[in-house]
């Protein structure tokens, strides 16, 4: 009996970090499927060697240490995951085409209840959000994978240097140093875009700006949704690695490739600390709406500024928690959701 509760305590105590490990995880590789993999591996091998751990450590850094590790040996393979226009430039409307890449190319989307864990102060979950947004996630994919260790455990976590130190089994003058050489990175990166300037929670003019998106991209209204765009706004769809620019080819694209998407209905989801919604297109076959994308919407300055569009349905759909089928219109399930 003792053992078998000794046992459960382990359970429960390794289980409490799993949320928090898992937005580390996805952090360091840039993929949702990935960080459950590599969160599911720490928890195996914390189980598995806890008779070793001597407790000079928390339990918290100690499984932090056993993540980086996984992690890291994930990462030995060299795979950058990037969105589309960090692979090539973007596309005129009249040489539009769809060529997909593997899945492994891409950064991939994570609802927020999977990475983000529950804190009450408001400044804290404000910094976890901006941290999974996905330019700040594609600029730490540009890091080599310690240097971006460093970054995520020092300015996203807030760990010390020398609690750095100690987990990656370096000195405190080369954590620093990894911090300063990352920083400088990013800065490169945000003077060559911006990233998305989203309140948390959303003010009522976002909140009113996302109300017209869903009207308008709801009622395939191209002249509303205009309005709504900013004029270098970006498109992009993966697995695809087409990317548009500009409200015109964006609008274009929607009426011509894009056209089936009119009479889709939107369901909103909390993804990547961003707004976003799950498209369902009409399915003339079986009726009602089939999953089409999950959107991850930003926006800056009363515009929106990027819309991303992941099309991998039967990945995304299940991962958020979302029928595979909608029979009625979103506001007859939306409890159910």
């Amino acid at each position: 009996m003792g053992d078998s509760t000794a046992t459960v305590d382990l359970d429960v105590a390794l289980e409490k970090h799993r949320t928090e490990l898992t937005g580390y995880c996805y952090r360091m590789l840039g993929s949702s499927f990935e960080a459950e993999d590599a969160v599911q591996d720490t928890l195996v091998r914390a189980w598995r060697s806890y008779d070793k751990f001597e407790g000079r450590s928390s339990l918290r850094s100690w499984l932090y240490r056993i993540a980086t590790n996984v992690c890291l040996d994930m990462l030995t393979a060299g795979n950058k995951r990037a969105r589309p226009m960090d692979l090539t430039d973007s596309t005129p409307l009249a040489q539009a085409a769809l060529a997909p890449r593997p899945d492994n190319t891409w950064l991939e989307p994570v609802p927020d209840a999977r990475v983000l864990p529950t804190v009450e102060d408001p400044a804290e979950a404000a910094v976890a959000k901006e941290s999974i947004r996905l330019a700040f996630m594609a600029a730490l994919q540009q890091l080599p994978s310690k240097q971006r260790a460093v970054l995520i455990l020092r300015e996203v976590l807030a760990w010390k240097a020398s609690e750095v130190a100690e987990l990656l089994d370096t000195t405190v003058a080369s954590v620093n140093s990894a911090l300063q050489r990352a920083r400088a990175t990013l800065a490169e990166r945000e003077r060559a875009g911006a990233d998305a300037a989203v309140s948390n929670p959303l003010d009522e003019e976002q909140q009113k700006l996302l109300e017209r998106y869903v009207k308008a991209f709801e009622g395939y209204d191209m002249t509303a949704l205009t309005a709504l765009l900013h004029e270098d706004a970006i498109m992009t769809m993966p697995p695809f690695d087409l990317w548009l620019t500009g409200h015109d080819d964006i609008t274009g694209f929607m009426t011509t490739l894009g056209a089936a998407c009119a009479g889709s209905r939107l369901l909103p989801v909390q993804v990547n600390g961003l707004p976003g919604f799950a498209q369902y297109k009409p399915d003339p076959e079986a009726g009602g709406f089939t999953p089409w994308s999950i959107q991850v919407l930003e926006i800056s300055d009363g515009r929106l500024t990027g819309f991303h569009f992941f099309l991998d349905t039967q990945r995304w759909f299940p991962l958020f928690g979302l029928p595979l089928h909608l029979e009625a219109e979103p506001d007859q399930i939306q409890e159910d959701v």
